[in-house]
């Protein structure tokens, strides 16, 4: 049965972008969150320009190949400029976008969802076949959470206070307890996969 799981860079001080992200410049001044993509000796097997450590290569390759579809808030989908009106943040992977308004043209590998976070993971999983749905965006990953729907966390922690920028997390109802699956100490970031617990 598919999961559905988040794995984004995050700053210790709960950011996934810098200040000023938008269209062009989707992580504003935090490009800082990203380095650990690039610093290594290790390339990706999935993603064509990312040499990673030694230490990070392997998780970072098995939360990959894990993905069937991914969700996107549009928010996260217009910084990005639209994956190119035909692409995705994975490079085998679809992708669905939530968003209450209209979108431009969206290609074959990108799905308009307007009818909320529980249709949009349902859709993601119906293409997903026997692989996971990954989650982008702070508001996607804390509208999951507040439905119940998120079965695991990666948080890529990168040493840097930025300050400013958009949460990883927003205001949740309750508590939600984790279960710490796996640490990995790699340069540039700590690695911390977490179970949610229900």
């Amino acid at each position: 049965m598919s999961k559905v799981f988040t794995a984004m860079s995050v700053s210790v001080d709960g950011f996934v972008t810098g200040r000023d992200a938008r269209p062009g410049h989707g992580l504003g001044d935090g490009a800082a969150l990203f380095d650990w993509f690039f610093t290594g000796d290790v390339p990706s097997r999935m993603f064509s320009g990312f040499r990673l450590s030694e230490a990070s290569a392997p998780m970072f390759e098995s939360m990959a190949e894990r993905v069937g579809a991914t969700v996107a808030g549009r928010k996260t989908y217009d910084d990005s400029e639209q994956f190119g009106n035909d692409g995705a943040p994975h490079p085998t992977a679809p992708l669905f976008v939530l968003s209450h308004r209209l979108a431009p043209d969206m290609g074959e590998r990108q799905t308009l969802v307007t009818t909320g976070i529980e249709d949009a993971i349902a859709a993601a999983k119906g293409v997903a076949g026997d692989k996971d749905v990954a989650l982008m965006g702070g508001g996607i990953v804390t509208e999951a959470l507040k439905a119940g729907l998120v079965d695991e966390l990666v948080l890529n922690q990168v040493p840097i206070l930025l300050g400013a920028g958009r949460l990883f997390f927003q205001e949740l109802p309750a508590h939600i307890q984790l279960r710490l699956i796996e640490a990995v100490p790699a340069p540039g970031v700590t690695h911390l996969h977490y179970e949610v617990q229900r």
